[in-house]
């Protein structure tokens, strides 16, 4: 899922590690681990020194002597939203949060409140709760694009691909040209219009002029995404290296990527690739994925690292990972009939073509066609174009 929003955040909240002891897959039992000291070190938090952090440590300077800065807490609170998604470090959506606390608790928060808040409700999956939020803004404000993207962001995470292109529609004369159109396109290309929104999308690219380089990425991902499904390798190639030479760290393009390498099999270029970032889930994941395939690196301490992350998720009551644990019970751990029913789950919560085909591939690995049909009857009813999806759908039917 893409979240395109400029924002970031501040304060801290230190949690202690959990570490996991003689885990079972199947339940997951893991005991608390007690330092031995107070000295002892369970985490090193990350450092904030390079270009960006300055900017942030000079807000957080002018924040702590006017705590009640709507506009510094707001601008803090986006920095560190910003460093979340780039460095896939859930702390700092917490450091967010804290910089606007005091206003986020109010009956009716400020708009820019109010729009942070609904992106961090979006990063843990409380959909409702952001759509919530975005629809109040746009009660208030009715010109806020941000708000606009925000939401046809969120319905097309969750398959409600006309509410999406309608909330594109809005953002004419309130975003750029390729902002509309690769929000547009993305809705579209999953709502059986997949080669035009492809064109279109193209066309947008190659004759705007940006120095927006997020806005840039994301079409650039979506082309390539949409090339994924039609079956183009060699466009789809193409787009992921043009993004990437943008060159601006971005855990969701990384992941892509990832993946599309892994169906070309070139799982070795996946090592190469990742080999320096796993502190993201979903990197390691596909780092432990291309380990496995290979049949180098080093697959047993990652396996047990994903393992130990889902223990501390399960007792922390967190569902934002469902995707990945359906992925790791059924592709590193071989068991189809657990992985399933997370991949339901999952289901319930996003619907994006990635959730569908691991239900597909979950149900064609236990040979449970019935749990299937629900996603088959959706794929149908959306005209979702994707070869990949498509040769599931043509085994189980």
């Amino acid at each position: 899922m893409l979240i395109l929003n400029v924002s970031a955040y501040r304060n801290v909240v230190l949690c202690a590690c959990v570490l996991v002891m003689g885990c079972l897959p199947n339940s997951l039992c893991a005991k608390p681990y007690t330092p031995q000291s107070s000295d002892e070190v369970l985490e090193q938090l990350p450092l904030l020194n390079n270009r960006t952090d300055k900017v942030l440590q000079r807000l957080r300077r002018q924040l702590n002597t006017e705590p009640d800065n709507l506009q510094v807490a707001s601008a803090v609170a986006n920095r560190f939203m910003e460093l979340a998604r780039s460095e896939s470090d859930p702390r700092y959506y917490g450091y967010a949060e804290a910089a606007v606390k005091k206003w986020w608790q109010q009956s009716k928060p400020p708009l820019a409140v109010l729009l942070i808040r609904a992106n961090l409700r979006q990063h843990r999956h409380d959909f409702d709760g952001a759509l919530h939020d975005l629809h109040a803004v746009i009660e208030q404000d009715p010109r806020n694009g941000q708000a606009w993207l925000s939401l046809a962001v969120i319905q097309s995470v969750q398959g409600n691909y006309e509410a999406s292109r309608l909330s594109c529609l809005h953002l004419k004369r309130l975003a750029s040209h390729l902002t509309e159109m690769s929000c547009l396109s993305n809705a579209a290309s999953l709502s059986g219009s997949a080669q035009q929104a492809y064109a279109v999308l193209k066309q947008a690219v190659d004759n705007t002029s940006t120095t927006d380089v997020e806005i840039h990425r994301w079409a650039l991902t979506l082309l390539a995404e949409i090339a994924v499904r039609l079956g183009d390798a060699k466009a789809a190639e193409t787009h992921f290296l043009q993004a990437f030479a943008l060159n601006q760290r971005d855990v969701y393009l990384l992941a892509s990527y990832s993946d599309f390498l892994l169906d070309q099999g070139r799982a070795k270029q996946v090592i190469e690739l990742l080999k320096d970032d796993t502190r993201s889930d979903g990197l390691l994941l596909r780092l432990a994925l291309a380990e496995q395939i290979t049949g180098t690196g080093d697959l047993a301490k990652h396996q047990e690292d994903l393992q130990q992350r889902i223990v501390a998720y399960r007792l922390r009551g967190e569902n934002i990972h469902q995707r990945e644990e359906a992925r790791f019970y059924l592709e590193l751990l071989k068991q189809p009939n657990e992985a399933l029913t997370l991949a339901l789950q999952n289901w319930q919560v996003q619907r994006e073509p990635a959730d569908a085909r691991l239900v597909l591939d979950a149900a064609l690995a236990s040979q449970n066609t019935v749990a299937a049909q629900p996603v088959l009857a959706w794929l149908k009813e959306k005209k979702l174009e994707d070869k990949t999806l498509q040769q599931r759908v043509a085994l189980l039917e």
